[in-house]
């Protein structure tokens, strides 16, 4: 009879140990959850307008080979359409012209780029609102686990003894110990290509 009452001794110790446990897990894994969110916001703050400048550098410069290819394109038709020699002979002497501008634009990046950058860009804002999204549902997991504990029985006995409180969910605080955003860092970027 003695050893029963030990044994459930022992088992409620261990579960009472099990139980505060989780909740100083849980409320250091919160804190966790709290910092990536942070992280992935800084993240965002300092990837995008260097993703958006640099895909503006690509357009600037594809954009300019295109419209020496559009002007000579014009100036061609424009020449053949009229059928006037002396039409065609400026068109000749123009296409002669823009032919230098062109192969040093194309020499310096013989590649055109601006659609890889651009899908880059836009992959990597899909990334980063996913990776924002996916700290913050975390952050809603965690803290609702550990509400739903410090309520239900019998483990709401072991809260209230050592005083866990109710955390509240996704809150995205502008100061505090744990959490250094500002509150530029935690706006949307906005892209202007």
């Amino acid at each position: 009879m003695i050893y029963v009452v030990i044994g459930i001794i022992l088992v409620l110790v261990f579960w009472v140990i099990s139980t505060y446990n989780f909740f100083v897990s849980s409320k250091t894994r919160i804190k966790a959850s709290i910092q990536e969110i942070g992280n992935q916001l800084k993240r965002q703050t300092d990837l995008i307008p260097n993703l958006e400048s640099s895909a503006k550098g690509y357009l600037k410069h594809e954009k300019g080979v295109f419209e020496l290819l559009t002007s000579a394109r014009k100036q061609i038709a424009g020449a053949i359409e009229s059928g006037d020699v002396n039409k065609m002979a400026k068109a000749s002497s123009a296409i002669s012209d823009l032919l230098p501008k062109l192969t040093i634009a194309v020499e310096d990046n013989p590649e055109l780029k601006a659609d890889t950058v651009i899908n880059k860009l836009i992959d990597e804002l899909r990334d980063t609102s996913d990776k924002v999204m996916y700290s913050r549902r975390l952050l809603i997991d965690l803290t609702a686990d550990y509400n739903v504990k410090r309520v239900s029985v019998p483990s709401s006995f072991v809260a209230s003894v050592f005083k866990f409180d109710e955390l509240k969910g996704l809150e995205t605080a502008e100061t505090g110990d744990h959490v250094t955003v500002s509150s530029d860092e935690m706006k949307s970027p906005k892209v202007n290509l």
